[in-house]
């Protein structure tokens, strides 16, 4: 797995996009015992505190100390730094495993592989990612020309299977059919220039150029934002399935 985000990690606690009720009762109504559940590649812990609230013990896990440092804490969570593809789990350990907009940066086989041995039978693995945000139609023109322009060339192609919404991943489970689930908020347009820097593409860009190309877009968006705050919504691809 790769660790784009730790450079950034506060800011990702501050502007991440905060995932829908409904999307978790969903995956909860699939879920038959509710002991323990595994959140993988759990960053600031966003996923791993909402489930919390319904399972006795939750275990998240992170590649980065620095994503754990800025994680949510409540007593039944336990973080550990753990690579997806191997822990120290052992068999038939959990009743629910998700992954929150992080499974495109595993290495599938080993990470499934992974999944089956510490899934007990039955129990349920939730994958989702949100893709590319909309606000109005010349906002939306701005942020898909930064995104696909812009950025062409500093993102990693994983990314790929976000743009295609989780269509084309792999994702060997018997698959569960789910609703389509959005994210809506309403930002100010400082908050959205928070979440513009959280991006890991913007991360390698800055890099290479030395400059902030989010000012110059932020410039442009004033135009079109209205005062106060803008509604913003993002689709949530949602893969979810049982494990025999």
């Amino acid at each position: 797995m790769k660790d784009n985000f730790s450079s950034q990690a506060d800011l990702y606690s501050l502007y991440r996009p905060v995932y829908p009720k409904e999307l978790f009762e969903f995956i909860l109504s699939q879920v038959g015992q509710r002991e323990t559940a595994w959140d993988c590649a759990t960053g600031n812990g966003q996923t791993a505190a909402e489930l919390a609230k319904y399972f006795i013990s939750v275990y998240a896990t992170d590649i980065s100390q620095r994503q754990l440092d800025h994680a949510v804490q409540m007593p039944n969570i336990i973080y550990t730094v753990q690579p997806a593809e191997r822990t120290s789990f052992e068999n038939n350990s959990f009743d629910l495993i998700t992954v929150s907009q992080a499974l495109h940066w595993f290495r599938f086989d080993e990470f499934y592989n992974e999944v089956k041995r510490v899934g007990k039978p039955g129990a349920v693995i939730a994958a989702w990612a949100y893709s590319l945000l909309t606000v109005s139609p010349p906002v939306d023109e701005l942020i898909r020309d930064y995104h696909f322009n812009t950025l062409k060339d500093y993102w990693d192609e994983e990314r790929k299977y976000v743009d295609e919404g989780y269509r084309n991943i792999p994702f060997p489970f018997e698959q569960i059919a789910s609703p389509q689930f959005f994210i809506s908020s309403y930002w100010s347009l400082q908050e959205m220039e928070g979440y513009l820097h959280t991006w890991s593409a913007l991360q390698k860009f800055m890099k290479v150029n030395e400059n902030d190309p989010v000012k110059e877009l932020v410039d442009k968006l004033k135009a079109y934002w209205p005062e106060g705050k803008a509604k913003v919504v993002f689709p949530v691809h949602l893969k979810l399935g049982r494990i025999e």
